[in-house]
């Protein structure tokens, strides 16, 4: 009889290997990315609705757009930009129907509210150019996001192999993406290196959200060569760690990469110390193993761009010289966020007026990159209680229970994530949620476990 680590493998790879296919073949019609998407969307609707969500299958398929959604973006396939956050939403309000959700969520129900009180403020202070579907969908759609991934996570049981699925599916289409942009990115002695962002490196696509799918990636393949014993797997993880590491990299946008690197330490941190003896001395020698990779992809990253990429990571010029601002001017756009919520304490200045109010202190309309900021200048002291939402309610859940060694590093992509730029994609909206999972590993527990108050 098969055991189950052997099926999952087994499945890893026939996985992989379908999304190498869909990659290239994207590459090769690009006109089939939209009729792919949307048999991705129906088929997921399909067993969602068939399965009664039994299996968290509404959880997987919102994974994967979430997983996917820059990819899609990129090669067009979206029917609007925003499908992929309202394709999550979608998904994980079917999954309520089917399984309901904790009756412990109520912080998460008020966080919802409290974002609807800005749309009515800025049908106060919008101009006669602002346009309120638009801005107001933008900048909404990604809280609204994350609100029904908390509710639908919060105190939710899954299943050991169950959640190592759900990863799975967030993987899978960065890799599809991974394999696209081998192919259609030029070789980057060939391209104009960008230091603001190296669009030539990432298919001509926003090299921020390139950055941190790709950062995703890098944290998911790290932590599957901790966890996954099987040396067949973990070298073919290791070599696609190596492609999208460097892909993440010459993307010339730091933040991905950064957060990403930060994720795997946070992850360490309690994954290490629940080993024993006999486990840690192998989970050092795979530390030595990804921080090899990672030298590696550092030093062909920076042979391939001329030693660039150095210049970029320390904050300097294409001639060397230190830059004034670390931040690239995001400093200045929370600046004037910050100005905005002190100015509006009470009601803020309204969703999707950040970019308006910025047009008229400055000069520029450039839509916002801290979703922190954007929440005290848009939602005033509602943002304030938005945050204290978000902050204490997970790691209230995490000193309850401690069972989710992925929590802490879902927070801290989460957070660095949406203060490099803001919730421009569903990912850390998603991600999120994660953190807030019961995890239940049945074969180490089967019958005595702590019961969840709620379910």
């Amino acid at each position: 009889m098969l055991n189950s680590n052997y099926i999952n493998n087994h499945f890893y790879i026939r996985m992989l290997l379908l999304h190498f296919g869909y990659g290239f073949l994207i590459y090769l019609f690009p006109f089939l990315a939209k009729i792919i998407l949307i048999g991705i969307i129906v088929s997921f609707l399909f067993i969602i609705v068939d399965r009664k969500n039994k299996g968290n299958e509404a959880l997987m398929a919102a994974a994967y757009l979430a997983g996917g959604e820059v990819f899609f973006r990129q090669t067009s396939a979206v029917i609007f930009y925003e499908t992929g956050k309202y394709a999550v939403i979608i998904f994980l309000v079917i999954g309520m129907f089917f399984k309901g959700a904790s009756s412990k969520t109520v912080p998460f129900w008020i966080y919802l509210l409290i974002l609807f009180p800005g749309v009515v403020m800025v049908t106060f202070t919008m101009s006669y150019d602002f346009e309120f579907r638009k801005q107001v969908a933008f900048n909404l759609a990604g809280p609204v996001c994350l609100g029904v991934s908390a509710l639908y996570c919060y105190y939710k049981k899954i299943k050991k192999e169950d959640f190592q699925r759900v990863l799975l599916m967030l993987l899978m289409p960065v890799i599809s993406q991974a394999v696209y942009l081998l192919f259609y990115t030029p070789s980057l002695d060939e391209a104009m290196i960008s230091f603001s962002g190296n669009y030539a490196a990432t298919g001509g696509f926003g090299p921020n959200q390139i950055s941190t799918i790709m950062g995703l990636a890098v944290f998911l393949l790290s932590t599957r060569l901790f966890t996954i014993k099987n040396l067949k797997i973990n070298i073919i993880d290791a070599v696609l760690l190596l492609m999208v590491g460097y892909r993440g990299v010459v993307s010339f946008s730091r933040g991905g990469i950064v957060t990403a690197i930060l994720s795997v330490m946070a992850f360490l941190m309690f994954y290490y110390f629940k080993q024993n003896g006999k486990m840690i001395r192998s989970l050092n020698f795979k530390i030595i193993g990804v921080i090899l990779i990672f030298t590696s992809v550092w030093m062909f990253s920076s042979l391939e761009t001329g030693g660039l990429i150095g210049n970029r990571y320390t904050n300097r010029n294409a001639m060397g010289q230190m830059e004034e601002d670390i931040t690239t001017g995001r400093a200045e756009l929370i600046e004037t966020e910050l100005t905005a919520f002190y100015h509006h304490p009470i009601t803020g200045i309204g969703v999707g007026k950040g970019k308006e109010y910025r047009e008229e202190q400055l000069g520029i309309g450039i839509a916002s990159h801290n979703e922190l900021s954007r929440l005290l200048a848009e939602h005033g002291i509602l943002g304030v209680f938005a945050l204290c939402i978000l902050i204490f309610v997970p790691i209230t859940f995490w000193f309850k229970f401690k069972n989710n060694y992925y929590f802490l590093a879902f927070v801290v992509f989460w957070f660095m994530t949406i203060n490099h730029s803001a919730m421009r994609i569903a990912l850390p909206a998603f991600v999120y949620g994660l953190a807030l999972l019961y995890i239940v590993d049945e074969k180490k527990n089967p019958v005595h476990r702590k019961r969840l108050a709620g379910q």
